[in-house]
């Protein structure tokens, strides 16, 4: 299965970089159908995290993937998981 990854630890701090990043990755995997996408915020204190996960729930976006997947084992990775 093919997979995408986005590591957002050098652009942590560039709000609007990182809208930008999210985006590209989204219509890559859409583009390319990839059915996994992960996103690498860290684990810092959590507020890309929050960040990501916001974007990841706006409506026009949300409605593009199946389901997002926090990795229980790794509190700085999700999973977008799309359905072609």
């Amino acid at each position: 299965m093919a997979k995408l990854k986005l590591d957002l630890h050098d652009i942590y701090n560039k709000g609007h970089e990182i809208d930008k990043e999210l985006n590209r990755i989204v219509e890559e995997a859409l583009e390319k159908k990839i059915n996994l996408v992960e996103i690498i915020p860290g684990k810092g204190s959590g507020q890309l995290k929050k960040k990501v996960l916001r974007f990841l729930n706006q409506g026009h976006i949300k409605k593009l993937y199946h389901r997002v997947e926090k990795d229980d084992k790794n509190f700085g990775r999700i999973f977008i998981h799309f359905r072609f």
